[in-house]
């Protein structure tokens, strides 16, 4: 008898994911006999929510924002990676156990390096904007490249502040929390731009950051992958900048969940990218 198997994402709000067709994808063109949803839940619901999975037929989950610091202080286990990190975006359960992991660095290092192998080369310095649950999980993977200075702008100071004294605990590298208004100083000389905010997404405010002070030769990546090509994307290109979109991150980062869950590793292929992009650019 084939074994029916059933995974979530978990957000709020949660009806944007195109997690759904992601692992819709896999699961069908692997043959395996599953589903993957949506599941809208609020905060105050999030706790009971995880906790009755397994007897609602879920194998698992991918927690999205504002979830990811509250489903690692749920869990039960939590991978090495996600206690460093301070959030979790993978749950699963083993043995009657929660357990969870973070892939947002993996699959945000797996996309920048396909797209530009030579980045570290250019990135002594690199600057993060923003200061949550996905900044987190880039800053842990950058300073696992060796990366020389971080600097971390966010527009709540004391968050960024408090980011770059969790992570720097014990670094070699040097983290540094700067204002938003500093902006136009922070990026001078940089190599490497990450926007992990929510700011140039669909429906989301701009963001405005100044370009001009990054070396001439930095790599400049946008985890906003709605629209693909952000309003940030556009000028660093319109500067001859290299530029990382963020619909890669998205992809890779599913891929651990999806074999923790349903047993076999995805691949991440052209015809899974084209699928999503014509989602994305289908008209609202």
């Amino acid at each position: 008898m084939t074994t029916f198997l059933k995974a979530c994402v978990i957000g709020d709000p949660i009806a944007h994911s195109r997690s759904p067709l992601i692992h819709g994808y896999w699961l069908r063109t692997l043959g395996i006999a599953g589903a993957y949803e949506r599941a809208h839940v609020k905060a105050e619901d999030f706790a009971a929510f995880v906790r009755a999975m397994p007897e609602q037929g879920y194998a698992g989950a991918n927690v999205t924002v504002p979830h990811k610091e509250r489903a690692l202080a749920l869990c039960d286990e939590p991978s090495a990676r996600a206690r460093a990190i301070g959030a979790a975006n993978t749950l699963w359960f083993e043995d009657g156990t929660l357990r969870a992991d973070n892939t947002d660095g993996l699959g945000f290092l797996a996309h920048l390096d396909a797209t530009h192998p030579g980045w570290r080369a250019v990135a002594d310095h690199a600057v993060i904007l923003g200061a949550g649950g996905a900044a987190r999980g880039i800053l842990h993977a950058i300073l696992s490249r060796g990366v020389e200075t971080i600097t971390v702008a966010n527009r709540n100071l004391e968050r960024a502040e408090c980011l770059a004294r969790d992570m720097g605990e014990g670094s070699s590298s040097r983290i540094v929390a700067r204002a938003w208004r500093d902006l136009p100083e922070a990026v001078r000389g940089a190599g490497l731009l990450v926007n992990a905010t929510s700011l140039g997404m669909a429906r989301q405010p701009p963001l405005d950051c100044p370009l001009d002070g990054l070396r001439d030769d930095a790599v400049v990546d946008d985890i906003v992958y709605a629209p693909l090509e952000t309003e940030l994307l556009r000028r660093a290109r319109h500067r001859g900048l290299r530029v990382v979109d963020g619909l890669g991150m998205l992809l890779h980062q599913a891929a651990p969940g999806f074999e923790r869950w349903f047993g076999v590793r995805p691949e991440v292929t052209p015809e899974l990218r084209a699928l999503i992009v014509a989602d994305l650019e289908k008209p609202a």
